[in-house]
């Protein structure tokens, strides 16, 4: 299989993981790509959650490991956090 195959392969099944986050809950980049069958691909998780531009994916449901928020499609931690509590408080 082409490599960018394989990429793309990963990029899908995260894509489909985090659409079936539910409302008020979590998961880490790590989790996420355990799910998608890479362990230790947490930043590659990272990297499809930056680069994704479909509001149907909740990527401000992935978080680090940490506890911190990490990045929002390029914004930073007060967005995504904000979409957290608004969900918590629904």
């Amino acid at each position: 299989m082409k490599k960018s195959r394989v990429k793309s392969d990963f990029r899908k099944r995260v894509l489909a993981i985090v659409a079936k986050i539910p409302k008020g809950k979590t998961m880490t980049y790590g989790q996420v790509a355990r799910r998608a069958g890479k362990t230790g691909a947490a930043r590659g998780v990272g990297a499809i959650m930056a680069a994704n531009r479909d509001k149907r994916i909740p990527c401000h449901r992935v978080i680090r490991a940490d506890g911190d928020l990490g990045g929002y499609n390029g914004l930073q931690g007060k967005s995504k956090l904000a979409l957290l509590k608004k969900e918590e408080s629904v």
